[in-house]
């Protein structure tokens, strides 16, 4: 299969997807060839990305800082949330400690972390 071996290729491939784009919607048949073709590049573009700009997945203290955000709760807020001590909660957002099972378990009903993350 081909692929895109070069920064500038992959900078063309973007210019031609940016071309495409107008042309297709989503009523636009599958086996049109506008769309054959932003198909095809997409995946080509999809590879490179993973190969050259991987995403990492954000670190437990990125989703609890995250959560919180969201959610408006301070420290305190967040460890009556979990039924743990906010100096606990301070022990987890700098990494000196990890929740335990139970813990773990409710940060992923009520903050929505994912396991993975919550895992390592």
């Amino acid at each position: 299969m081909v692929e895109i071996s070069s920064e500038e290729q992959y900078e063309k491939v973007m210019e031609r997807i940016e071309e495409l784009l107008p042309m297709v919607d989503n009523d636009t048949p599958l086996n049109d060839k506008h769309m054959i073709e932003l198909e095809l590049l997409s995946l080509l573009v999809e590879a490179y990305e993973q190969k050259h700009y991987p995403i990492e997945p954000p670190t437990l203290t990125e989703m609890i800082r995250l959560r919180m955000a969201e959610m408006g709760l301070s420290q305190k807020g967040l460890a009556k949330l979990l039924g743990v001590s906010p100096p606990r909660i301070s022990e987890y957002m700098t990494g000196k400690s990890e929740p335990t099972l139970k813990v773990a378990r409710l940060m992923h009903q009520k903050l929505d972390i994912d396991a993975e993350i919550l895992l390592g």
